[in-house]
């Protein structure tokens, strides 16, 4: 097993040391972080995360992906990268795994002995996985930090606004359904409450667009994302409607955005990284050469 990383039992009096120092070579190198969250389970917070992540990289921007769902990690298998492995560089830091020149991703998935081995941790436990990976990681200059974070708006979420001196903002995921906005403005409120910004939201499953002729329904309803974004006065990342390619890519590893160009998900998706990129604070001007 790489690196200083290990997966133990629980101990609930395992210490916390918050906050990174800003000095740490590695919070000097990201330019901007951004932590995909929603307070909702099941809204496709990791198939965003996959899909911003492999976007950015192919627009030419350098980005680090941290799968932070300590519980049920995801990414390695979204982007197939489920049997790759983390190695050690000569300065005994983790290399995370390349997905490609642009993008590096870690997960705690890589350290399991198992692929079906659960997490059975406290939140001081995962805390220190989490500061792990933001300072034992060779991440190199980054343009983007990507976090993809668990359902709630619990200890992954806190550790890193407690771990990352300056966040560049949330962006928050949901479904169209009324009960799972009632938990998006949870993690919107999170936000708010901690001073931390938010780029927008999301609204995801927004229509299923039927395979054979095109025609959407919309399951979930409509509409509701850009009314919550109105009622919190946040911007509006716009729709991505629901489609079964999206299932199957994630299942296959590989993101729509690559494989179903043409889709009305990955058409949609390309404009919501456009309001990302728009978003004040990220521009082409941060981008590494």
């Amino acid at each position: 097993m790489p690196g200083t990383i290990k997966v133990n039992q629980p101990s609930p009096k395992t210490p916390v040391d918050f906050k990174i120092s800003t000095e740490n070579e590695n919070i000097k190198n990201i330019s901007n972080v951004l932590v995909v969250m929603s307070g909702k389970g099941g809204v496709g917070k990791s198939t965003v995360s996959a899909n911003l992540a492999v976007e950015l990289s192919n627009r030419g921007y350098q980005v680090g992906l941290v799968d932070a769902d300590m519980h049920g990690p995801d990414i390695p298998q979204m982007l197939g990268l489920i049997d790759d492995k983390p190695v050690m560089d000569d300065n005994k830091k983790i290399v995370p795994v390349k997905y490609s020149n642009n993008l590096r991703v870690i997960s705690i998935e890589y350290f399991l002995p198992t692929r079906d081995t659960p997490v059975i941790w406290r939140g001081a436990l995962k805390h220190k996985m989490i500061e792990q990976f933001i300072k034992d990681i060779a991440w190199g200059k980054l343009d983007f930090l990507i976090f993809d974070l668990p359902p709630g708006t619990g200890d992954e979420a806190l550790s890193i606004v407690q771990l990352i001196p300056k966040i560049t903002g949330f962006v928050v995921v949901g479904t169209p359904q009324e009960v799972a906005m009632l938990d998006v403005k949870k993690a919107i409120n999170f936000a708010k409450q901690l001073n931390a910004p938010v780029v927008g939201l999301i609204e995801n499953m927004s229509g299923f667009v039927c395979p054979h002729c095109g025609e959407t329904t919309y399951i979930f309803k409509k509409g509701t994302g850009e009314k919550v974004s109105k009622e919190f006065d946040i911007n509006f990342l716009g729709s991505i409607p629901l489609e079964a390619s999206v299932v199957e890519d994630g299942d296959d590893g590989t993101p729509m955005i690559l494989s179903h160009p043409e889709s009305n998900s990955a058409k949609s998706f390309t404009s919501v990284v456009d309001r990302v990129l728009s978003y004040s604070g990220i521009t082409k001007s941060t981008q590494t050469s």
